[in-house]
C-alpha cells in the first residue's frame, strides 16, 4: 500500500517549513500568497491530509460535528439530509456514527465517551435510549427517550399526527381501527398511542386491547402483530401504524392473508419516508418534516456551542396528514 503522505512530506516538495505548511493548510497570517499557493498546489497534488486528532488535540477542537443513530435506516437518513443541509455554510463537517452495539439501551453514552474531546465538538442523538448522558460536549436529541431530558430536544407532534391519523380512518367510516405501536421507550411512540385512543374515546368507541398491537419499530415483531390482528373472525377493517415502515409490513401481511388494501383493510403510517409515496399502493401517512428535525436540531446545536442561549430548548414541529391509496371507506 502506498504510504500516507506527511506534513513532512508537503514541506520537502514545497521547499518550505513545517510550520509554513501548517499556516497555508490552516488559512492562517504570516504566508505570502505566492507560497500559500505554491503550499496548497502540492497539497492537492500529493493528497495530504492533516490529522483530524492531531489538530483536535492541539486546538481542542475538531470542526466535526457527530449524529449519533441506532442504524442507518429511511427515518435517520431523512434526518441526516436535514443536519447535513443546516452545517452547509457552517464550518463544521458532518459525521454520522453507529455504533456496534447501538441496539443496547445505553450505547449513545458509551460512542459519545468514544467520540467527544478527539473527534467531535458536538453531537446530535436521532431516537435515543436514554436522555442523560453526561457528556462533555452540547449534545441535543431529536425524537427523545421517555423521561424528563436534561438535554435539548427537537421533535414532532407525534399526538397530534396520530389524531389525524384515527380521524381519518374515523371519517371514512371505519370503527373497528386497530394499531401497531412504536418503541415503548420513546415520548414520540407513547404520544401516537394516546392520540389514537383519544380519536376513538372522541368518536364514543370504546379501545378493544385485541386491536392494539406492539410493534416496537421492527418488522418481525410488527408481522406478528399483525397476523395475529388480521386472522381474526371479527379483525380491524383499518390499522394506524406507528411508523411506514411499520404500515408497508402490514400491507404485505394483508397481501399474503389474501387481504386487498384498501379494499378489504386501510392502512395508515406515520414519518412519510420516501418510500411511502412509491409503494404501490401508495401509502397514506402522516407526514412529519424530517429534514426539518435534523435542521432545527443541528441549528440549536450550533447556537449551544456558540455559547449562546437559544430561543427555546425544547422544539416541537407540527405534522401534517397525507391520505393516499391506501385509506378508503369500508366495504
Amino acid at each position: 500500500m502506498k504510504r500516507r503522505p506527511t506534513i513532512t512530506d508537503v514541506a520537502a516538495a514545497a521547499g518550505v517549513s513545517v510550520a509554513t505548511v501548517s499556516k497555508a493548510v490552516n488559512g492562517r497570517y504570516g504566508v505570502a500568497t505566492e507560497t500559500a499557493d505554491r503550499v496548497l498546489a502540492v497539497v492537492a497534488e500529493l493528497g495530504y491530509e492533516s490529522s483530524l486528532i492531531a489538530s483536535s488535540m492541539r486546538s481542542r477542537t475538531t470542526g466535526v460535528i457527530g449524529v449519533l443513530v441506532a442504524d442507518f435506516e429511511p427515518f435517520s437518513a431523512e434526518i441526516l439530509k436535514g443536519v447535513g443541509q443546516a452545517l452547509r455554510d457552517s464550518r463544521y463537517d458532518l459525521l454520522a456514527y453507529s455504533g456496534s452495539h447501538s441496539t443496547a439501551e445505553g450505547w449513545e453514552r458509551r460512542s459519545l465517551s468514544r467520540l467527544s474531546g478527539t473527534l467531535i465538538d458536538g453531537a446530535i442523538m436521532v431516537t435515543p435510549t436514554v436522555v442523560n448522558v453526561g457528556t462533555e460536549v452540547p449534545v441535543v436529541a431529536i425524537d427523545p427517550h421517555t423521561g424528563p431530558a436534561d438535554l435539548p430536544t427537537v421533535e414532532s407532534d407525534s399526538y397530534g399526527g396520530a389524531l389525524q391519523a384515527t380521524r381519518h380512518l374515523l371519517e371514512l367510516g371505519h370503527v373497528r381501527i386497530g394499531f401497531i405501536a412504536g418503541r415503548p421507550d420513546l415520548r414520540s411512540s407513547i404520544a401516537r398511542d394516546a392520540g389514537y385512543r383519544r380519536a376513538l374515546t372522541d368518536a364514543g368507541i370504546t379501545v378493544d386491547p385485541v386491536l392494539v398491537g406492539s410493534g416496537s419499530y421492527r418488522q418481525d415483531a410488527v408481522r406478528v402483530a399483525a397476523l395475529e390482528m388480521l386472522r381474526r373472525g371479527d379483525r380491524p377493517t383499518a390499522i394506524f401504524a406507528a411508523n411506514d415502515i411499520s404500515a408497508m409490513e402490514i400491507v404485505k401481511v394483508a397481501a399474503e392473508l389474501g387481504l386487498g388494501v384498501p379494499r378489504d383493510l386501510s392502512v395508515i403510517g406515520f414519518d412519510d419516508i420516501p418510500e411511502a409515496s412509491k409503494s404501490a399502493p401508495a401509502l397514506s401517512t402522516v407526514r412529519q418534516p424530517m429534514q426539518t428535525l435534523g435542521a432545527e436540531a443541528a441549528r440549536l446545536l450550533l447556537t449551544l456551542m456558540d455559547g449562546d442561549v437559544p430561543a427555546a430548548t425544547h422544539v416541537t414541529l407540527p405534522t401534517r396528514l397525507i391520505p393516499r391509496g391506501t385509506t378508503a371507506p369500508p366495504l
